[in-house]
């Protein structure tokens, strides 16, 4: 297996370049979308080992993202961590309902991102799609 592949889909270039370079340190490859549309194409063209997704985006925001992966039967299984500034209980709430595996808010830690970008490739090793749900 090669190294780790991670999908960063958000539309704030400077935040995509601080977690694209903090993860190649690590040596992960790290692809890039700049809204959800542009996300799912890429998923289709190679499948990340995680996927972090920002909320507020145009043409296709996070949650609308979320709910086309979670319909797939191809990708639900993909772990996805939403990094965003939506922070409200009802936005965190939708957010699991669609299986996300982890929510971060926005402003972040780059060093607690790449931890739980770690956590969660090691955690997929592991844990089966179903195990993988909050309890």
């Amino acid at each position: 297996m090669g190294n780790p592949y991670v999908l960063v889909v958000d539309d704030h270039s400077a935040t995509v370049d601080l977690i694209r370079s903090a993860l190649e340190i690590l040596g992960m490859e790290v692809g890039t979308a700049g809204n959800g549309a542009e996300g799912i194409v890429a998923i289709h063209k190679r499948r990340p080992d995680v996927i972090i997704l920002d909320v507020m985006m145009p043409v296709m925001d996070g949650f609308q993202t979320l709910q086309v992966l979670h319909e797939s039967k191809e990708h639900r299984d993909i772990p996805i961590i939403m990094l965003t500034g939506r922070s409200d209980d009802v936005d965190i709430a939708y957010g699991w309902r669609w299986g996300v595996t982890s929510y971060l808010t926005k402003p972040f830690s780059v060093d607690h991102l790449v931890a739980l970008v770690q956590r969660v490739l090691e955690g997929a090793a592991h844990v089966g799609a179903d195990e993988a749900d909050p309890v």
